[in-house]
C-alpha cells in the first residue's frame, strides 16, 4: 500500500494510538487516587475524565472544586492551562484532507492532547479516520485508569504507585527522540534546537523568581510559541 494512502487509515491511526493509551492508563490511575481522596466518589472522577481529557486541567479543577464557590479562578486555571490547544490545533489543521471539515473538526477536537498531536504531526497528511482511530486507545485508556485508580489505589503499594507517575515522561521520550533524529534533505536537524529551546525556557519558567508564579498552562504555551517562532525563523521550510 502506498505510504501516504497507509497514513490515512482507520487502522493504522489505532495501532499509533495503542501506546499513547497504555500510557494515559498509569497517568490517569494517579488522577483517579487523588479525586476520591479528596471527596468525590467513583463515578464523578469517572465523570470528569470521560467529559475533559486534559490532566493538568482535571488536577487544578478538582483542587479548586475544593474551594465551592470560586468560579473565575477555575475559569481562569482552565484557560491558562489549555490554551496550548488552540495552538496546537492551528498547527495541524495545516495537514489534514478534504474530508477532515466541519462537524469532524468539532467532535474531535475533543480529544486534542500533547501526545496525540504529537504523534499526528508527525504524519504527511491526517484525515479523520486516522485521527478516529489514534483516539480511541488514549480515551479508553484515560477512562480506565481513573476507574482503577478511583476503586484500587487505596490497596496499591507506594513504590507502585511512584512507578506509575513518571510513565508520562516516558511516554514523551519515546515521541520526541525518534522525531530528532531525522534530519531534512539539507541535512539539517532543526528540531534539535527547537527542543533545546523549549527545555530552556521551561526551566527559566520554573526557577526564575517571578516566571515560576506563571500557571503552568500559559508557561508551556509560551514556551512553545517562542521556541516555535525562533525554529521558524532560523530553519524556515521552503515552499
Amino acid at each position: 500500500m502506498n505510504k501516504n494512502k497507509e497514513e490515512l487509515t482507520f487502522s493504522r491511526g489505532l495501532r499509533l494510538g495503542v501506546p499513547i493509551g497504555l500510557g494515559y492508563l498509569s497517568v490517569s490511575f494517579t488522577f483517579g487516587i487523588l479525586a476520591v481522596s479528596y471527596g468525590l466518589f467513583w463515578w464523578q472522577a469517572v465523570l470528569i475524565s470521560m467529559l475533559c481529557v486534559t490532566s493538568a486541567g482535571q488536577l487544578a479543577g478538582i483542587t479548586v472544586m475544593l474551594s465551592p464557590g470560586h468560579y473565575l479562578e477555575m475559569l481562569i486555571s482552565q484557560i491558562t492551562i489549555n490554551v496550548r490547544y488552540s495552538f496546537m490545533s492551528i498547527s495541524l489543521s495545516q495537514k489534514v484532507d478534504k474530508k477532515f471539515r466541519g462537524i469532524w473538526r468539532w467532535l474531535l477536537s475533543f480529544m486534542m492532547t500533547d501526545e496525540i498531536f504529537a504523534v499526528a504531526v508527525t504524519q504527511r497528511k491526517v484525515s479523520r479516520a486516522f485521527f478516529a482511530g489514534l483516539s480511541i486507545a488514549p480515551y479508553l485508556g484515560w477512562t480506565l485508569g481513573t476507574l482503577c485508580g478511583a476503586l484500587l489505589g487505596n490497596i496499591l503499594p507506594a513504590r507502585l504507585m511512584s512507578a506509575l507517575n513518571i510513565a508520562i515522561y516516558a511516554m514523551f521520550v519515546a515521541i520526541v527522540v525518534p522525531e530528532l533524529k531525522k534530519a531534512r534533505p539539507d541535512g539539517k536537524r532543526p528540531l534539535v534546537p527547537v527542543v533545546a529551546l523549549a527545555i530552556l525556557f521551561s526551566l527559566a519558567f520554573h526557577y526564575i523568581p517571578g516566571l515560576k508564579e506563571v500557571p503552568a498552562g500559559l508557561s508551556i504555551s509560551i514556551c512553545a510559541v517562542l521556541s516555535a517562532s525562533i525554529g521558524a525563523t532560523l530553519y524556515p521550510v521552503e515552499d
